[in-house]
């Protein structure tokens, strides 16, 4: 009975099936970013095609413009042909598309072959939360939640700064990275299974795998958003750059190094996720989330150092890390097993909406009335969501009384 005892209380990540799951889940932050250090160099390699300028700044968001309209139909393929198929079809699909820009003889094929990235992040990430919430449940899917932002997090670190090196070599070498894929591969062919699709006869269905029974309302609403957090989180990979260019900083260092800090900041405090949700509750969470992108982004306005710079950074970070696991953890809860898949997919599909449409709304912001009054406005924005978390809380545990 002790053996017993221990071995469920083992920490979630020393569970092959996690382990398999979070390889996936840092592929999904490899497939934007990654062939960013490679740009310029891919535009001088093209530098004959009239729309280089323009097709090699398309290559970064390309898989985000898939992810976002194929997720959904991704999700429903997830339950209904199971999780485990589209996974590793997912996977195979990610590195042979990834890699295909070693050989691709043009910008326009290797474009193409960015969006066909995308429709297998969509299957890797939608395939991914529903075996999160198949596998886990209670504080373990809390735990696992969590562990996917710092998975996600330091994956990016990791892949972007190895980017970096092998760009130096050739523009075309970063593609090569994707190719470690398959190297995960053996290990989620192994552990990954789909669940059980049905319950013996006359057994009684379990809350969990029942649902809620407004989850479509509720989902939709989370879908929103996180839609939305996702817009003003982007502001960061998108308009530092310039940002910083604007204040006089070398840009392409400056860049690299406070994002960096983001990514630190977040897998860190991902990994604090599943302590403060269990000593907060989901409201407390946002609240605490949210308010520390508000502070960042007040730092933003405020920033007459390098250090404060840094500081804002770390906040937004670890501000959007301790939301983010919320957003699954929930969808997980509220959706009914055999539609967590497609639950999942809408989820997946509003996070790149949000990327998509953030530059789209932000630029013409920033050209009308400048960086200041942007994040001064994001910070009154993120403090006004962190006061309704908070009163949302307030109004629960009044209810609960």
């Amino acid at each position: 009975m002790q053996v017993i005892q221990q071995t469920l209380e083992r920490p979630v990540w020393l569970d092959g099936r996690a382990l398999a799951l979070l390889l996936a889940a840092s592929l999904t932050t490899m497939a934007n970013a990654t062939i960013s250090p490679a740009l310029p160099g891919l535009e001088r390699l093209f530098t004959d095609d009239p729309n280089a300028a323009m097709l090699t700044r398309l290559l970064v968001p390309a898989p985000s413009l898939s992810v976002a309209l194929f997720a959904p139909f991704a999700g429903l393929a997830v339950d209904r042909f199971g999780r485990r198929l589209l996974l590793l079809w997912g996977v195979i699909l990610f590195a042979v598309a990834g890699c295909a820009g070693l050989v691709l003889p043009d910008l326009p094929s290797i474009f193409m072959s960015r969006l066909v990235l995308g429709v297998a992040v969509a299957l890797i990430m939608t395939a991914q939360t529903a075996l999160v919430g198949d596998y886990f449940s209670g504080d373990k899917r809390s735990a696992m939640t969590g562990l996917q932002i710092s998975a996600r997090n330091f994956g990016g670190l990791v892949f972007i700064s190895l980017a970096g090196w092998v760009a130096a070599i050739s523009p075309r070498w970063p593609f090569a990275i994707y190719g470690l894929a398959i190297v995960f591969l053996p290990l989620m062919w192994m552990v990954i299974v789909d669940p059980r699709r049905s319950q013996a006869p006359g057994a009684k269905a379990t809350s969990d795998a029942a649902g809620h029974p407004s989850f479509v309302l509720l989902l939709s609403l989370l879908v929103l958003l996180q839609a939305l957090t996702n817009m003003i989180f982007f502001v960061m990979p998108t308009q530092m750059s310039f940002f910083l260019e604007a204040k006089g900083y070398d840009a392409a260092m400056m860049t690299g190094a406070i994002l960096g800090t983001v990514m630190l900041a977040g897998g860190s405090f991902a990994l604090i996720y599943p302590k403060v949700q269990r000593a907060t509750g989901y409201a407390g969470i946002f609240l605490i989330g949210y308010a520390a992108m508000a502070l960042g982004f007040l730092l933003l306005v405020l920033a007459a150092t390098t250090p404060v710079l840094f500081a804002a950074a770390a906040a937004i970070g670890a501000g959007y890390a301790l939301v983010s696991p919320s957003f699954v953890a929930l969808t997980l809860n509220l959706a009914p097993l055999r539609h967590r898949g497609v639950s999942g997919g809408v989820l997946t599909a509003s996070i790149f909406i949000g990327q998509f449409v953030s530059p789209l709304l932000v630029t013409p912001l920033i050209a009308w009335h400048g960086y200041g009054t942007l994040f001064g406005g994001t910070a009154l924005l993120l403090a006004a969501m962190a006061m309704a978390a908070g009163l949302a809380g307030a109004a629960a545990k009044v209810r609960r009384r």
